[in-house]
């Protein structure tokens, strides 16, 4: 079995001083909260539905214990690798516990790194010969510590010397909830409220503006925020993105108010991943009874980043996309047409009631792409639909060798204008171009790769009865379903599934 190693755990952001109190006074800094809603989105009625918390399940599911030991994190015995440690980086912000001062996300970067290097000790008498790593697992502004930890060359590797490469910071893979990787902004209209934040830094606010970022992570004026700077593999990394903003209830709705819509209540939703990074998306919120934290489905998304089987990564080739024939006409004759298209895309496990990934238009998330972008650019923009991990060990069914979810798809009729007037001829809206569910069953093949089952629910409805061949590349095997439409407006597409190895 391939190693699990030990689990940081790295908390968000705590404003203001009674916040940080409150932070400290609890064991797992939040880690161990769950939940008992469910909010069935289609319906809007809320269901009940325990989930016990990341840190329960982590025990119960994979055997992980905490390091706590007589009171204190630093044991006098040998803790096992599958363990769950809290990096409690606000002790010494607590006038208890520490000084009462704020300190920088340089400081805490580097108290992570002589954490860390306290779990290799701890840890050492039950690896083996496996090499020493961590799991970094980080809520909203923790994942800028693991950063800073990761990105910023000020801070060594965890034997002293100047990394040269990411394996020199011991840190196997990287997981964030709701961090704003590409910052914190405002709303239009509120640029002034930003530069008054960046400049009074009122308890380290600033350190989510552009200037302190940049500082931080070590990041020159060329390279996105978003960026590991190369410093560590953006394949290796995955960003959980919330698109709940009305839930978010933290400062009386203040923060969702200023930060808009498309966000998690606080965080946007283009700022919350990183570069290259695996993402999903699910409608939950920055915190609170919806958090993002606090849910089924993301910790679905994390045990199977950590100790999954396989990456599926699905995108749409579109080949064409046809028009109605009264537009088509005016664009044969010269007319300037401008369309938009929203997908909709959710994946699910065969067996489960949660998704794995949520974009909906109907909840501010969907890809959008314009005709231009999908049928006149050179390369066209093709979306990239979902990057979702897969677990031989999770099965409901353990008898059966294939791992089985599937994606409900959808391309929503835009609004045609044609030379910028709308054209509002039979059109009906909420209307779809293309609407079906692909169910999927992935099977280990005997040469390292995978086999593919296939079937449309228009046709078959949940089951996979088609056998698709792959196109292998390496370890990955690439597979393409036809996705076609006869009427007009209508679509000509493929789904293209990339499988690899993963752990």
């Amino acid at each position: 079995m391939e190693a699990r190693y030990p689990i940081i755990y790295v908390r968000g952001y705590a404003g203001t001083q009674g916040e940080v109190e409150d932070t400290v006074a609890t064991p797992y800094m939040g880690f161990n909260l769950g939940a008992t809603k469910l909010r069935q989105s289609y319906t809007g009625e809320v269901l009940s539905n325990v989930f016990e918390s990341p840190l329960i399940r982590l025990m119960k599911d994979y055997g992980y214990v905490d390091a706590y030991h007589d009171g204190q994190i630093k044991p006098d015995g040998p803790i096992p690798q599958e363990s769950v440690w809290i990096f409690r980086y606000y002790d010494t912000t607590s006038e208890d516990l520490g000084t009462g001062e704020r300190k920088e996300i340089e400081f805490h970067a580097n108290r992570l790194r002589e954490f860390i290097l306290h779990i290799r000790d701890a840890t050492a008498a039950s690896r083996g010969d496996h090499p020493f790593r961590v799991y970094l697992v980080a809520h909203s502004m923790g994942g800028l510590v693991c950063r800073s930890y990761l990105q910023n060359s000020q801070i060594t590797g965890i034997d002293g010397a100047p990394a040269q490469s990411w394996e020199d910071k011991g840190v196997d893979k990287f997981f964030t909830y709701a961090t704003p990787h590409g910052g914190i902004d405002l709303r239009k209209g509120m640029g002034w409220a930003e530069g008054l934040r960046d400049f009074i830094d009122p308890n380290n606010a600033a350190s989510f503006g552009a200037k302190r970022m940049r500082e931080f992570l070590d990041l020159r004026s060329d390279q996105p925020l978003n960026s590991m700077g190369g410093k560590f593999p953006a394949e290796r990394v995955m960003c959980m993105v919330g698109t709940d903003s009305k839930d978010y209830t933290a400062a009386a709705g203040m923060a969702r108010r200023v930060v808009g819509p498309l966000s998690d209540g606080l965080v946007a939703i283009k700022s919350a991943s990183v570069l290259g990074a695996a993402r999903a998306f699910l409608h939950r919120s920055h915190s609170g009874h919806y958090g993002i934290v606090n849910s089924e489905s993301c910790y679905q998304n994390l045990t199977r980043f950590l100790f999954g089987n396989i990456r599926v990564d699905g995108s749409l080739i579109v080949e064409s996309l046809r028009l109605p024939k009264k537009i088509q006409e005016q664009y044969v004759a010269g007319k300037q047409v401008c369309a938009s298209y929203n997908f909709d895309t959710i994946i699910s496990v065969r067996g489960q009631r949660w998704d794995l990934h949520r974009r909906l238009v109907s909840e501010g998330s969907s890809i959008f792409r314009t005709f231009d972008e999908l049928c006149r650019r050179t390369p066209p923009r093709h979306p990239h639909l979902f990057s979702t991990y897969l677990s031989l060990s999770q099965r409901m069914n353990t008898r059966r060798k294939s791992l089985g979810f599937s994606i409900d798809l959808s391309v929503l009729v835009p609004e045609y204008e044609v030379d910028g007037k709308w054209f509002a001829d039979n059109h009906f809206q909420g209307g779809y171009i293309y609407r079906d569910k692909i169910n999927l069953e992935v099977t280990p093949a005997s040469d390292g790769g995978w086999l593919l089952r296939y079937g449309f629910d228009s046709k078959s409805p949940n089951r996979a009865i088609h056998r698709v061949a792959g196109i292998r590349d390496s370890a990955a095997v690439t597979f393409n379903l036809p996705i076609e439409t006869r009427a007009d407006p209508g679509i000509k597409a493929s789904l293209r599934l990339v499988c690899m190895p993963w752990n």
